[in-house]
């Protein structure tokens, strides 16, 4: 990958594609959804579950200057609530036809957005519904909300439920229409819902729970002793911010990337590389959260059930906030729309659905020579490039930082509500922990797949795992010695690894091609943060459909195919599918076009801080390079001009 060095004008996105990896656009959208419409005849029961960029080929992409001609390709999930068949379609708007039309037998697609309300809907209007909670003394259904969640794959379901696209409802209701729902949870009543005919098959009634008293807000109208003693702290850019934006091309510093989104995984980064000596050098050709599972720990009849796909199974995109609305970035901001589409066909903008943003970041490097008194020191700021959704009762940030030393962080940020249940006066919970009178938040995992597709200074790479070990006796006489032991995983099976903080543990991804000045091939490690194994036992549903949690590294040989490590369609499957079917072939990893996934997993076990609304948890990793420049990349960075106050 090799860019021009001039600094392009920021200017607001081209309305045309100018580049092969650009997102649609609302016309864009239109004119794939007729294509499609008219060529298949497709009725008003078809919905569109995701209309997305058809992303072409690695070698169109780097072989792309500015000016050519490219195709423009629309890919399409489908599905027919009369006949229950789900399609795959590819439109190529270049040749204005459709050229795939699959039909794929046994899978239910992620659930649409418009599912949710119409749901919701029908849930509320049913009788039987509405009897269970005239038992519990509920008799006015506009403050009763109904939260779908995915029926999943347990093997004891009803026969009648087979083939069917399913939902379980859980509920809540508000004492008055502003009031935190999620402070009365209404116990046990559970609404099974066949979303194709958007009927309810059946309400589960496992018994009266009585709804916890205590209302607990936390919005602006209800929070009346705010703290008086902040003082304003204000982030001032009178010249505009380092970064330049054209189109979806963003410049800062040495970086350079594309920005790019889907409504399954939200965010994605593409063709993310660095300046070095005149030249962009490689690094990733694309990143994104491909997968996040929460598995819930509680084995109430309510409860063993919860265990969300939050990407495969509802999409992070279609679920991202517009930070028109309220955003955390602070000093010159660019944004980034997101059009999507609705169940309809229908183009769907998210307004500033992506943030970028440059912030300070404390010491980058500093170094006081104590015989001279002379000292040197850089202030360090990072490139943010971030975007939020809201995934039911959950709020889910995703970030990535670019500092100036070459080095690349993932981080999720983990805030908003915590799904409550209702337990009877006088019980204390196992599974979770009281956070207000006869209401509980479960304990629960939230486990993140992030898909890397390499590209460290070219195509080819290999993986080592790095462990740092004690020298052996005969070589450490004074028992000091210790040396960073490399290991080179040669197949799929080797690199299934887990993570280990006695050993230091990394892995480094590898251009064995090229070396530093001193000789080293050039690498880039992947650091891990927080992290930890899931909890839930081998035979357990979850773990049969999300095999990607057993370990924290996989690596495979990069195939387009490969793109969700569990499975292209999570929603009701049965388990198996995605990483552990690809890699038992155990093909081999080594100087090859790779692709890395990285899984990081936070456990919450709630405490009294989290409610009503949850502190943000972080959790992520980084990329560093290791031997991948000759000397400090970051050496150039000028001095500060000192600005500040003595108090």
């Amino acid at each position: 990958m090799t860019a021009s060095l001039e600094k392009p004008v920021l200017s607001k996105p081209e309305s045309e594609p100018k580049h092969p990896l650009d997102p649609l656009s609302a016309a864009e959208i239109e004119a794939a959804v007729s294509l499609v419409k008219t060529q298949q005849n497709l009725g008003e029961q078809v919905r569109f579950i995701s209309v997305s960029l058809h992303e072409p080929p690695k070698g169109t992409v780097l072989s792309f200057e500015s000016g050519q001609p490219f195709d423009r390709e629309v890919e399409m999930v489908l599905l027919d609530n009369a006949s229950r068949g789900t399609y795959e379609a590819i439109v190529s708007l270049t040749a204005n036809a459709v050229t795939s039309w699959k039909l794929i037998p046994g899978v239910q697609p992620a659930i649409a957005l418009d599912e949710f309300f119409e749901c919701e809907a029908a849930v509320r209007a049913d009788p039987d519904f509405q009897a269970a909670l005239q038992k519990r003394g509920i008799t006015d259904m506009s403050l009763v909300a109904i939260d779908p969640w995915s029926a999943g794959y347990y093997g004891d379901e009803p026969e009648g439920d087979t083939g069917r696209r399913l939902v379980r409802t859980l509920c809540w209701v508000r004492s008055h229409p502003t009031d935190n729902l999620y402070a009365h949870p209404v116990e046990g009543v559970l609404a099974i819902v066949d979303l194709n005919a958007m009927q309810v098959l059946r309400v589960e009634d496992h018994g009266v729970v009585p709804i916890p008293p205590e209302d607990c807000n936390y919005t602006t109208e209800h929070v009346k002793n705010f703290r008086t003693d902040l003082k304003p702290l204000e982030i001032v850019q009178p010249e505009g911010p380092s970064f330049t934006v054209q189109g979806q091309e963003v410049r800062w510093q040495k970086w350079r990337m594309r920005i790019g989104f889907t409504p399954r995984e939200g965010l994605v980064l593409h063709t993310v590389g660095y300046e070095d000596q005149g030249q962009v050098r490689p690094i990733l050709y694309r990143a994104s959260l491909a997968e996040m599972t929460v598995p819930y720990g509680d084995p109430q009849v309510q409860c063993y059930r919860k265990n969300a796909f939050d990407v495969g199974e509802y999409g992070v995109g279609m679920l991202a906030n517009s930070l028109t609305l309220g955003c955390d970035c602070l000093g010159v901001i660019q944004y980034f729309d997101a059009t999507l589409s609705n169940s309809k066909g229908e183009p769907v903008i998210i307004k500033n659905a992506v943030c970028l943003h440059e912030e300070d970041y404390g010491i980058l490097w500093k170094h006081m020579d104590w015989r001279t008194d002379q000292t040197e020191v850089r202030r360090s700021r990072r490139l943010v490039v971030s975007f939020i959704a809201t995934v039911g009762n959950y709020e889910y940030g995703f970030f990535w930082y670019f500092y100036q030393d070459g080095s690349i962080q993932y981080e999720a940020k983990l805030t908003g509500m915590m799904n409550t249940t209702a337990v009877a006066p006088d019980v204390v919970p196992k599974y979770g922990t009281l956070i207000a009178p006869q209401l509980y938040a479960q304990n629960h995992q939230h486990i993140f797949s992030v898909r890397l597709d390499m590209s460290v200074d070219g195509m080819n790479n290999s993986v080592y795992e790095v462990d740092t070990e004690p020298a052996p006796p005969e070589e450490n006489p004074y028992g000091n010695a210790f040396y960073a032991k490399s290991t080179l995983l040669k197949t799929e099976q080797e690199a299934q690894r887990l993570i280990d903080p006695f050993k230091a543990r990394y892995w480094k991804v590898v251009n064995p091609a090229k070396t530093n000045r001193m000789g080293y091939p050039v690498s880039y490690k992947l650091v891990h943060g927080e992290n930890g194994l899931p909890f839930a036992l081998p035979n357990s549903s979850v773990m049969k459909r999300a095999g990607y949690m057993t370990k924290h590294l996989w690596v495979t040989p990069y195939d387009a195919a490969e793109r969700y490590p569990a499975g292209e369609y999570p929603n009701q499957h049965s388990g198996g599918a995605g990483l552990p079917q690809w890699t038992a072939a155990n093909e081999s990893v080594e100087d090859t076009d790779i692709v890395l996934w990285y899984t990081m997993a936070h456990t919450h076990v709630p405490r009294a801080e989290d409610w009503p609304v949850m502190p943000t948890a972080y959790i992520g990793f980084m990329l560093k390079p290791v031997n991948f420049f000759d000397l400090n990349p970051a050496n150039d960075v000028p001095p500060s001009v000192a600005k500040h106050k003595c108090h």
